[in-house]
């Protein structure tokens, strides 16, 4: 059998991991071998953290959303409930947002799906 060098190929596979890492601190940019273990640790982190953001984003705008409910004296479950029963399609970001940034009309969507409702 004979004999492979490896070298262009290898260095191409090294220059790659060391770019990814570039902006790491200390020898986790610059050493290869720790560089290497830390490429797989970012890249592990990323893909558990993009379900991670998701989960904090829903609990964001739940929270939001009740705190604007209950100054109407309702609450999330309430609203999202009364929404629907009465086919609103509003989904719980941009309810979120409308509860944030126009209270009044926030309210004025409870009010009417809550009239309904009773």
């Amino acid at each position: 059998m004979t004999r492979v060098k490896r070298g262009s190929v290898a260095r191409k596979y090294r220059r790659n991991i060391l770019d990814f890492t570039s902006g790491f601190r200390g020898a986790h940019s610059r050493l290869f071998r720790v560089a290497n273990q830390q490429e797989k640790k970012a890249l592990a982190c990323a893909y558990v953290d993009r379900n991670n953001r998701k989960r904090t984003f829903r609990r964001l705008w739940i929270a939001r959303i009740n705190a604007a409910a209950r100054r109407d004296g309702i609450t999330h479950s309430s609203v999202i409930h009364a929404l629907y029963e009465n086919r609103v399609l509003l989904n719980c970001k941009t309810l979120a947002q409308v509860a944030t940034l126009d209270a009044y009309r926030f309210s004025a969507i409870v009010r009417k799906v809550s009239d309904k409702r009773s």
